[in-house]
């Protein structure tokens, strides 16, 4: 009488749009809810996306325990705000910030690099605005130059404060902002040159030295100010680790700001990023809010206001159990992986890399041969019975022909994992390459069989006569017949 499953509770629909009229047992509540969750995919299987996926049992029960802490309550949890000022100088450091030996960063703790990136281009518009007025000239037409290859938060940045994006577009080959061609686009309105340190494409890191050599160049010809920010969301906890040497960041003297998110390679769960400005002047004032009726005077600049204290304490968790060298192991390790899996899929001879090897720790691949009639998203598709999620997408403007699979690999990806997907892979290509052709809907070109089906097109009396749905359906359930019919008759042979 009191099992879960044999209450009424599991077999009426519950209410989609509407609360309900009464309430049910907790233990009905839980158990629905956690059956429909059934359904979702595995976090750690989720080889689209960059962001952490594990973290230590410790950190864990830290983040459960302050899970009821408001952030913004800054009188009332004074630690979790000292706790986030730690992580911003950390990291300030990393990113090699001009500061004093007792200088205190200037940067803020984020839910992710969207609301930081939205930070600093407000910071960059509103220090362009009063440049502008105090010269004379007109401020209502600030642009910002960027690659074809930015994440999507660029372009609501652009959208939601009227900033007009200028992308360089991209080719075949070359998958990240040209800084030469970004410079030709920069103008007296150019609020920024923002660069990627890790495309969300193909893990590529933008040239940003070359980038600001050839903005002084132009600034010292032409007398403007024009400024860099660096998108290092994805790469801003890599680079660091793996390739110190590389000058991306503050030592630059035209990057102005970094963004970076603690949720990606900063190994933390989803909800945190990190801005950081050069220094206070970078910054203006009047973007920053005081509150006093929490308790005390308390600066603020952010987009929301209440958020969670978790994510941050579990940022500076993992930068002072890690360290320096704990860091460098996992990218080292993440790198590593990246490799053994790239080498594996080059060995089937199937596929052309597109992504390099220094970057963010990820594959990203196409196919070389499509005359086969099977596509990445098929594969993307055959890997999830699997379990595998592996997205397939196009390229941006100007390489929309070029089709790729990605794989991200993060610090939970074992080796054996990558060995086990390069496997799943190969099974999926012969399972592909044992079915149909898809159906193509291209003209015959010359050169090719003329008279001859192809797709929903067919040639009578040299002229091409689209075919109706129903024809091309009944095709496609003939060979589809005769292709079963033969499978079922080599099945029955006896050997």
């Amino acid at each position: 009488m009191h099992s879960t499953f044999a209450s009424r509770y599991v077999r009426e629909s519950l209410p989609r749009y509407k609360m309900p009229e009464k309430s049910i047992p907790k233990e009905a509540a839980f158990q629905i809810i956690n059956d429909e969750l059934m359904l979702d995919g595995k976090p750690r299987l989720n080889l689209a996306s960059f962001v952490t996926t594990w973290m230590e049992p410790e950190c864990d029960k830290l983040i459960m325990d302050s899970i009821n802490k408001n952030y913004v309550d800054m009188d009332e949890y004074p630690v979790t705000t000292e706790l986030q000022n730690r992580c911003v100088n950390m990291i300030a450091h990393l990113f090699n910030a001009p500061l004093g030996e007792s200088e205190v960063a200037v940067g803020v703790g984020t839910v992710g690099s969207s609301e930081a990136i939205m930070l600093a281009g407000l910071a960059f518009k509103r220090k362009w605005q009063n440049r502008r007025k105090a010269e004379g000239k007109p401020c209502d037409k600030p642009n910002i130059v960027t690659g074809a290859n930015v994440q999507v938060c660029w372009e609501k940045f652009a959208r939601y404060f009227e900033v007009e994006l200028k992308e360089v577009k991209l080719s075949e080959n070359y998958y990240v902002m040209d800084p030469a061609k970004a410079v030709e686009m920069v103008d007296e309105n150019t609020i920024c040159v923002a660069a990627i340190l890790g495309s969300t494409l193909n893990g590529e890191f933008e040239d940003v030295k070359l980038l600001n050599d050839l903005l002084l160049e132009k600034n010292k010809i032409t007398g403007w100010d024009t400024s860099i920010h660096v998108d290092a969301a994805s790469g801003g906890f890599i680079a660091p680790f793996l390739w110190p040497e590389l000058e991306w960041d503050f030592r630059l003297p035209l990057v102005k700001s970094i963004n970076v998110s603690g949720h990606k390679y900063g190994l933390v769960y989803a909800g945190v990023g990190w801005v950081i400005w050069r220094s206070k002047e970078d910054l203006p004032e009047e973007l920053i809010f005081h509150i006093n009726y929490l308790g005390t005077d308390q600066p603020t600049f952010t987009l929301n206001f209440s958020k969670g204290s978790s994510q941050i304490i579990a940022q500076y968790y993992q930068l002072i159990r890690l360290g320096y060298e704990g860091y460098r192991n996992v990218m080292d390790n993440c790198h590593e992986n990246a490799m053994v899996l790239k080498e594996g899929l080059e060995k089937t001879g199937r596929f052309k890399i597109v992504s390099k090897d220094n970057g963010v720790p990820l594959v990203a691949f196409s196919l070389k041969d499509k005359n086969r009639g099977h596509d990445e998203f098929e594969i993307s598709e055959t890997l999830r019975r699997f379990g595998w999620i592996v997205p397939a997408y196009t390229m941006p403007a100007d390489a929309k022909h070029i089709t790729v699979l990605r794989v991200v690999i993060r610090e939970d990806f074992s080796r054996t994992l990558a060995e086990r997907l390069v496997l799943d892979i190969t099974k999926v290509l012969h399972e592909l390459d044992a079915l149909p052709a898809k159906p193509s809907s291209k003209k015959p070109v010359n050169g090719e069989e003329n008279g001859k089906i192809s797709g929903s097109l067919e040639e009578k009396n040299g002229t091409v006569v689209k075919k109706t749905a129903m024809e091309t359906q009944r095709e496609i359930t003939a060979y589809w017949k005769n292709f079963v019919m033969a499978k079922k008759s080599d099945k029955n042979k006896i050997c």
